[in-house]
């Protein structure tokens, strides 16, 4: 076959792939979106954007006295800012010390911080909801922003390990040579190079809270401290409801906060993504 053939025959194959992955992550989007501007609580539509579309469902989730939709969303961005926030706290001095120190432990920890990347959150929820109950946070949103942050230790670890082991140790020689200690090498020669990394462990450690139902499920009961998957789903689970359209216009919503701290990390994320395996 033709050189000149084949590569085209490569590249329209590639671009059908695309497109195939495109349509396939695009339109739940749309039909979602359309879903929502419909007027009544119907789960169909004549099409997927309705002729006779309305915003009713949006102003309903933040007028409507009934709605606790601004509440479950205000709890949702509390565990999510504040397991973004101290995941990337304990991570950096996590992942400083197994790539800047040596110490006894060191390799078995690295091992165990594998193993426990094997093995779901959920295999242990019945020992953490017990652990929970005995210090009192249970049904506290504080219990679950502690459960989140615990849990994503062992691969952000490795994760956040793996680039800064590709930022030279040369830098740290010379800062100690003019006198720097150990925190002051930390903050000023190895965080502001490991920007990449840590805006990629906050975008995940962010959006995974904010997309999670099973373990709020698990973990809260009181309706006032629900957060918004949770919340929504009790717009089409309780007896005789039926608003797929509000939950459509709820979860909608959710997208929002995401797309802001992604456009707030974007310049970050690639070189992070990039650079954080290259060195084990």
């Amino acid at each position: 076959m033709n050189p000149k053939v084949k590569s085209k025959l490569e590249v329209a194959g590639i671009y059908t792939i695309f497109g195939l992955m495109a349509v396939i992550i695009i339109y739940p989007l749309v039909w979602a979106f359309g879903m929502s501007l419909n007027p009544g609580n119907s789960l169909y539509s004549a099409s997927i954007i309705p002729e006779n579309w309305s915003l009713e469902h949006y102003k309903w989730l933040f007028t409507d006295p009934n709605s606790d939709y601004l509440l479950w969303y205000k709890n949702s961005m509390i565990v999510s800012g504040c397991a973004a926030l101290f995941s990337v706290i304990m991570t950096s001095f996590v992942a400083f010390s197994f790539s800047r120190y040596q110490f006894v432990g060191k390799k078995s920890g690295l091992y165990t911080f594998l193993i426990l990347q094997m093995f779901p959150v959920m295999m242990a929820m019945v020992a953490l909801y017990i652990f929970l109950h005995l210090i009192g946070l249970l049904d506290t949103l504080t219990g679950l922003i502690l459960i989140y942050i615990g849990g994503q230790i062992p691969f952000n670890a490795w994760l956040v390990k793996g680039y800064l082991d590709t930022i030279p140790r040369e830098l740290d020689e010379a800062a100690r040579i003019d006198g720097a200690g150990h925190f002051t090498v930390f903050v000023r020669i190895i965080l502001p190079l490991a920007k990449p990394i840590l805006a990629v462990v906050a975008l995940f450690n962010f959006m995974t809270p904010l997309f999670d139902f099973i373990l709020p499920s698990i973990i809260l009961n009181s309706p006032e401290k629900y957060t918004i998957a949770l919340g929504l789903f009790n717009f089409i689970n309780d007896q005789f409801s039926n608003n797929f359209t509000r939950f459509s216009a709820g979860a909608i919503l959710i997208a929002v906060p995401v797309a802001i701290v992604y456009l707030f990390l974007q310049r970050f994320l690639i070189s992070g993504l990039t650079a954080g395996g290259t060195k084990g």
